[in-house]
């Protein structure tokens, strides 16, 4: 290693050296303005890294020369290659003289913490390289020489992840192009940090307190101040939700009115803490206003600089008795907000990339119906809008998860979906041209033509507004698909996509959810105002109806019925039974039998008609029971209705209140046929995270060790006690690794939603074959 570049020495002719995100900091510093100080380690680094590897893997041993010609289009190649290219570096060991050389450099800041920034720049690129958002990330780690190297390692591997790979391929750049060098800075704690967005309509601010990788990684909503770019007036600020902060590990940070508890070390910020903000701040903005003043001035400065069309990050160090504004990262006409360029990003919800016109919605007025064909963007979306989603192309939410109902909803309707949007409603106006993409949980704002804006971005196959679920797989597809011995079941709720789903290689129904299918029933009304407005009959007629086209349709296929589950935020409708204000789960399933036992006996009178049509393939499944009295109640219920009268009717019960660890084999004995895991409420109920909140994503995770204790320990039991185990929930659509563990656990069945069956057939055949390969081996040997 020659020599180190540091931030106030770079020149015009390092820029390939350096990248593009040192080189415009550079810059910056260089004119006076206020940049925290840095190096850079220079892409000819990685460059003979890569020459030294001595691999004696033929593609990795050519690294720097190769171009990488993947066929991106076979998935299992892709995670192969590039999980050995990965592996193959962060093994590899660094030279020591140059990881010396890095720490005595960064040993002068006096400072426990580092942050690495892969610093890019591409030479002929045949696109826009703006967009790599995701692509490449920052990595924390100590000041310390092993942490360096392996933090240094970890950066170099990013452009060898799959998505990685599928990007450059897609974009026509191969290695010999592709100059990536690591920005090298300290990170000190911080009062606040955020950004600024300029352009010419006017200026966003955003703020959140400490370090900015809670903004980074979703899990905070910022504050969020709008400014008038000529005056520099606050036209108007609104407060965000932000619950956590991030600080360096070595010292609390002074901004919280009493030391908060550590919650956290990550794996991938070693000497970062994340602590719980005390509840009177959360209520505060996090900008004092004379650092508020202090952005908007050095915006102003830099319109000289870099014209009106820019973004910076920021952040105020905690300094002795004040803070000090300093610039982390500068994007010179590189908006957030551009036509061709990515604007808004959020989580991806649901598969499917669609150009549609925006209709902003502002949620407390909800409309009659909604135009055919539109990207609906809407702070949040509850379950009882599902009528008003059928036609329209694309859906953006400001809040919610991947496991909220604005996501399961657009997943079962094939709607490509983006949720925690942060600040969706504000950016978007309605009119607009987007392009929404679901998968990687973007949204672009286009101009023009929508083919021609997409041709210039090369992207192809792209999902036309009035191509219906994209994702359902056509028959065709699954002919080739060998036999599996689990069970593969469907989630489903509306009758309009029997006609599509029920031609899928699938066992039966897993979960029809009851609320969902009679809420295009209900005219706005909950059950309980028919009953008492006498026209329960009626309702009865309907609600019998439309469980008869399940039954009719998957028959002799067993289709899993779960009876009402009213969450807190289905009671808009109107006449609803009121849950107590105080109670953040409401008076959810079999509970609310019990206040209510006649919703629940109308419920059962339609499943007996159902069977007195003739079909006796549907089985009932209780939702969120939390008491071995409730299912007792809900069994002699069930028998006053004569279900029981027809030998093939079973009654299940879901697993997902954390009790039935404790309780199943007394449920069993009170007549549970079998169970149904629910991941995602046991998930927020194991985690204490509402999976309605988007900027917790990273916390509710079912991945979790013990949500995944959980799964197996049901699993388990339920074999014990001789019945079947059946998962419902979202997780081994999100997770397809979770499927491996599931099999070899001994699970019934897995049922997921219509676009996630036919990649979950192909894991469970995998996971079967691995097992009956592993126990062929073992009687070989």
């Amino acid at each position: 290693m020659d020599k180190l570049y540091w931030l106030d020495q770079i020149k015009l002719q390092d820029r390939a050296k350096v990248g593009d995100k040192a080189f415009y900091l550079s810059r910056i510093i260089q004119r006076g303005y206020p940049v925290v100080p840095g190096f850079v380690v220079s892409a000819e680094i990685l460059r003979e890294f890569l020459e030294n590897l001595n691999s004696s893997e033929s593609l990795v041993a050519d690294l720097p020369h190769s171009s990488l010609h993947l066929d991106v289009a076979n998935w299992r190649q892709l995670q192969q290659v590039a999980g050995r290219l990965r592996q193959e570096i962060l093994t590899a060991t660094v030279p020591q003289q140059w990881v010396s050389t890095i720490f005595q450099a960064a040993r002068q800041w006096q400072t426990g913490c580092l942050i690495l920034r892969p610093t890019l720049a591409v030479s002929n690129a045949t696109l826009n390289m703006k967009n790599i958002s995701g692509l490449l990330e920052s990595v924390f780690c100590q000041c310390e020489p092993e942490a360096i190297a392996f933090a240094l390692k970890r950066t170099w591997s990013q452009i060898f992840r799959a998505r990685s790979l599928l990007y450059w391929q897609r974009a026509g750049i191969n290695l010999q192009q592709m100059s990536l060098a690591v920005l090298v800075q300290p990170v000190e704690n911080a009062i606040a940090s955020g950004l600024l967005t300029a352009n010419s309509s006017g200026w966003e601010i955003e703020a959140t307190w400490g370090l900015g990788i809670a903004i980074a990684l979703g899990e905070v909503q910022p504050d969020v101040y709008y400014i008038q770019q000529e005056t520099g007036v606050v036209l108007e600020q609104q407060l965000g939700n932000k619950m956590l902060a991030y600080s360096v590990d070595d010292a609390a940070p002074r901004v919280f009115s009493q030391p908060a508890p550590k919650l956290f070390l990550t794996p991938d910020h070693t000497c970062l803490s994340t602590y719980v903000i005390q509840s009177a701040q959360q209520k505060q903005y996090a900008l004092q206003e004379e650092y508020l003043q202090q952005i908007i001035a050095l915006g102003t400065q830099l319109v000289s600089e870099l014209g009106k069309t820019f973004t910076i990050k920021w952040t105020i160090a905690q300094q002795t008795t004040s803070g000090k504004l300093y610039i982390t990262q500068v994007s010179p006409s590189q908006s957030v907000i551009i036509p061709h360029g990515h604007f808004i990003r959020g989580l991806g919800a649901a598969g499917g990339r669609v150009v549609a016109t925006a209709l902003v919605i502002n949620p407390q007025q909800k409309p009659e119906q909604l135009p055919k064909g539109v990207i609906l963007v809407v702070t949040a979306i509850a379950p009882d809008w599902l009528p008003l989603l059928h036609q329209v192309a694309g859906i953006i939410t400001e809040q919610g998860g991947l496991t909220s109902h604005a996501a399961i909803l657009a997943r079962e309707l094939g709607i490509a979906a983006v949720v925690n949007a942060i600040s969706a409603t504000s950016l978007i106006q309605t009119g607009e041209r987007l392009l929404l993409d679901g998968d990687r949980g973007e949204v672009y704002r286009i101009k023009g033509d929508s083919k021609e804006e997409m041709d210039k971005r090369g992207e192809e196959n792209l999902l036309s507004p009035h191509h219906a679920n994209p994702k359902v797989p056509h028959p065709a597809l699954t002919s080739h698909l060998p036999m599996i011995a689990t069970q593969l079941l469907v989630n489903l709720s509306q009758s309009s996509l029997i006609e599509q789903v029920q031609s899928l290689p699938v066992d039966g129904v897993g979960l029809l959810r009851s609320e969902l299918m009679i809420l295009n029933i209900l005219s706005g009304q909950h059950p309980n105002s028919w009953i008492l407005g006498g026209r329960q009959a009626e309702l009865l007629e309907l609600w019998s109806e439309q469980i008869m086209q399940f039954a009719r349709a998957f028959a002799p296929r067993p289709v899993f019925y779960r009876s009402l589950d009213w969450p807190q935020d289905l009671l808009s409708l109107s006449d609803s039974l009121q849950s107590s204000p105080q109670s953040m789960l409401g008076e959810r399933g079999t509970f609310s039998y019990l206040r209510n036992p006649a919703v629940f006996e109308l419920e059962l009178k339609a499943l007996a008609r159902v069977q007195q049509a003739g079909y006796s393939n549907v089985n009932l499944l209780l939702p969120f029971v939390r008491t071995v009295e409730e299912f007792v109640f809900c069994r002699r219920k069930v028998e006053q209705a004569l279900l029981t009268e027809v030998s093939q009717f079973q009654l299940w019960m879901m697993a997902e209140v954390p009790s039935v660890l404790f309780l199943l084999p007394e449920y069993v004995k009170a007549g549970a046929a079998g169970i149904s895991i629910g991941t995602n409420d046991l998930t927020q109920l194991l985690l204490g995270v509402d999976r309605e909140q988007g900027q917790l994503a990273k916390v509710f995770n079912e991945l979790h060790p013990a949500v995944m204790s959980a799964i197996a320990q049901l699993i388990q039991m339920a074999k014990s006690a001789g019945i079947p185990c059946s998962i419902c929930g979202q997780a081994p659509a999100l997770y397809p690794e979770i499927i491996d563990k599931l099999v070899e656990w001994g699970i019934t069945s897995i049922s997921v939603e219509p676009e996630a069956v036919e990649r979950t057939y192909q894991a469970i055949a995998r996971a079967e074959q691995r097992l009956i390969l592993a126990a062929a081996r073992r009687k070989l040997h």
